[in-house]
């Protein structure tokens, strides 16, 4: 490996860390919901609501962060979106509600160039052979945060330590982070482009959302996102609780398993997708496999399995969702890998910043707004279960960009 490969391969890793560090953020509200109601005098709804602020600006952004790494590079760039995270969840940790739902919304807005500032990195210095196995990691990365958390603020929680006490310690994390991005970040200036930079951006945008693989991507990855980031990360350790009568910290024990499963399926199925050369098989294996668990949660016997392995497997099926990622970058320009990113990112959160609310809608009115049980569960999230089957419908006239397909000869060729 070369210098500049080793020092491309120390700001991936870094600014993966960054990624960790941001899911966590993203996470740990579930395992807190009760003490943030009854702290800020909130209802169950409207801290859901609270809560989805993320989504909120994390889809906006998404746009920003792509357009800003392909004019300017990532260093110039990702340090300046871990600044604005840690602003936010010191300010969520004031526990005053304006300032809580700003900081949620900064949480958002800066967590966004993690992820894509993370791909961005490994596909302009790495093979493409070896983008799925990147962005898989990439993700394992996030999902790792995802159960830490789940897992390890729980257990915090539960043990009487106040949730701002948290938030706060968490700000100051994120101060440290964005120096070391700033400091450990090497300059990696773009092409340089000439013209109005508006003018350039809007044509990049028009490029990457006229491509019909951008939208079914964005689409795909969405539906496949949702078992995750709405049924089990927000909604799972209530759900546990009320609708099948777990302990609280039986609870999170059992809802941490399913980002910890995406640590083992997003590098899994990444390399299994390179090792293949398709893309196509996986996402559609994967979210069969994520079919067949959703019905199992919602409807099956709990005590039928043992305990943590449905949730294990669920995460580990639901690794597939990142496999649009690696389509996305390479159904669009290479010189547009940022935009790309960005742009899938804008989709896939857009899905969860709207049927949040809803899900949160339906199961109050469902329940009059009294406690959840079982029934009403099901009844809420059964939506789930179509948008996982959509997604599969919809891989099948998605254009198979894999090194060994048959529309790329030239990576074929590569490949033999």
């Amino acid at each position: 490996m070369t210098h500049g490969r080793k020092a491309a391969g120390a700001a991936w890793l870094l600014t993966a860390v960054y990624y960790f560090y941001q899911y966590v953020l993203r996470t740990a509200p579930s395992v807190m919901m009760p003490q943030l109601s009854e702290s800020l005098a909130l209802s169950s709804l409207s801290v859901a609501s609270l809560v989805g602020l993320f989504y909120y600006a994390y889809s906006p952004f998404s746009l920003v962060a792509g357009a800003a790494l392909d004019r300017m590079g990532a260093k110039a760039v990702v340090p300046a979106g871990a600044l604005v995270a840690a602003m936010g969840a010191l300010l969520f940790g004031t526990g005053n509600v304006a300032a809580a739902n700003v900081g949620r919304f900064l949480q958002g807005a800066g967590g966004v160039f993690a992820l894509v500032g993370a791909v961005y990195i490994a596909s302009k210095n790495f093979p493409a052979n070896r983008a799925a196995t990147l962005i898989g990691a990439t993700q394992m990365f996030g999902m790792a945060g995802g159960s830490a958390g789940q897992f390890l603020v729980g257990p915090v929680i539960a043990a009487g330590t106040p949730w701002q006490s948290f938030w706060i310690v968490m700000g100051v994390v994120g101060l440290g982070v964005a120096l070391l991005l700033a400091l450990m970040l090497p300059s990696d200036k773009p092409d340089a482009r000439q013209g109005n930079w508006i003018r350039d951006t809007v044509k990049a945008f028009s490029v990457v959302f006229k491509n019909p693989q951008t939208i079914l991507c964005g689409v795909i990855a969405g539906l496949l996102f949702i078992p995750t980031t709405i049924l089990s990360m927000t909604w799972g350790v209530q759900y546990l609780q009320q609708a099948r009568g777990f302990e609280y910290g039986e609870a999170v024990l059992r809802s941490a398993m399913v980002p910890a499963g995406w640590i083992i399926g997003c590098p899994l199925l990444g390399m299994l997708s390179d090792r293949l050369g398709r893309r196509k098989p996986v996402i559609i294996g994967g979210a069969a496999v994520l079919f067949a668990c959703v019905v199992w949660v919602l409807y099956g016997r709990p005590d039928s399995v043992p305990p943590y392995v449905m949730g294990l497997i669920m995460g580990t099926a639901s690794g597939s969702a990142m496999l649009p990622y690696t389509v996305v970058k390479e159904a669009n320009p290479r010189e547009l890998g940022g935009t790309a990113t960005g742009a899938i990112n804008f989709l896939v959160f857009t899905i969860s910043a709207l049927l949040g609310p809803m899900f949160a809608w339906g199961l109050q009115a469902i329940s009059s707004g009294g406690n959840s049980n079982l029934e009403h569960y099901q009844t809420t999230f059964q939506p789930v279960l179509y948008g996982v089957a959509l997604s599969i419908f919809l891989t099948f006239p998605l254009r198979e960009t894999g090194p060994a397909s048959a529309s790329d000869p030239v990576a074929k060729v590569a490949m033999a």
